[in-house]
């Protein structure tokens, strides 16, 4: 976990550097194409994740394919229909699930309330801190969607608020020494450097670099080792292949649901839309697997 987080790192400064001299048009481009490659690659796979479930039974196979698909259509459904209701319900599930992927492998307490807070809190303070450095385009963003006009996110005393509750959340969790306070001072680090990142960059620059580096591939080696035991290469390879037919279904999913949703609304809005739709499974699959290893 150590060597994906200074992947992370020096793939951040990478994004940050590359910023200035990409234009507008390219840096959309190459934000949606690593969010629809890597990004989508990171959730596409959960059918197979499902598969080595304790639980799992083929003769089940079928309803839970059926609850899975209805599951997604259902909620993009429920984002078209009532879009404020659910762009708060996406933000919330999401910071959770950032949470929860950045921080279970430290945290001790996984079958309590108390890490479903610190993934929330972390989470949102993340979220926070990518909509603090971009007002104007994340109140673009929320019109499209909702209809709704934002005149103050507030999202600077919010981020102190989250930011201020996971430090305080997670000196409390975990027994006072040494190695909490290291990395609790890592956290404050990893903080810093996404708020630089954040504020050199756009929305959707700043968010495909965090949803890539700092939460698709690190879930990516988690799923494979889940499923193989190991991440090396000759397993990647094998996770690719199973994963290449799920993630052709998605892209087309993804599409038909963008043609049939997205009416008015620009492709940044109706992303966020859609990416809702995927997200609820996903996290409570990847849920799963994280407590099926504890």
């Amino acid at each position: 976990m150590v060597k994906i987080q200074e992947i992370s790192i020096v793939a951040s400064f990478i994004g940050l550097w590359a910023h200035p001299y990409l234009p507008d048009q390219y840096e959309l481009f190459f934000g949606f194409f690593l969010i629809f490659t890597f990004g989508l690659l990171h959730g596409a796979n959960d059918l197979l994740i499902i598969h080595r479930f304790p639980s799992y039974n083929k003769k089940v196979w079928y309803r839970k394919l059926t609850i899975y698909v209805l599951s997604i259509l259902s909620v993009a459904i429920f984002f078209y229909l009532f879009p404020a209701i659910g762009l708060l319900g996406f933000l919330a599930y999401s910071a959770y699930h950032f949470g929860e992927q950045h921080l279970q492998a430290n945290c001790k307490e996984k079958g309590s309330i108390h890490p479903a807070l610190l993934y929330f809190f972390y989470g949102m303070a993340v979220l926070i801190l990518l909509f603090s450095h971009n007002d104007a385009a994340v109140k673009s963003i929320v019109y499209e969607i909702t209809e709704k006009k934002i005149n103050n996110l507030h999202a600077t005393p919010l981020f102190f608020v989250f930011g201020g509750a996971f430090l305080s959340y997670f000196f409390y969790l975990h027994k006072w020494d040494a190695n909490t306070l290291k990395q609790g001072l890592k956290e404050l680090f990893f903080l810093g450097l996404l708020s630089v990142i954040f504020r050199a960059s756009s929305l959707i620059w700043g968010f495909a670099i965090y949803f890539i580096f700092w939460h698709s591939i690190p879930s990516l080696f988690d799923q494979i080792v889940f499923l193989y035991g190991n991440a090396r290469p000759k397993k990647i390879l094998m996770y690719a292949k199973k994963a290449f037919p799920y993630w052709l279904v998605s892209v087309i999913g993804i599409l038909v649901l963008h043609h049939y949703f997205a009416d008015e609304k620009q492709l940044s809005s109706s992303f966020f839309c859609i990416i809702a739709a995927i997200t609820f499974p996903h996290a409570f699959i990847m849920r799963k697997m994280f407590r099926s290893k504890t």
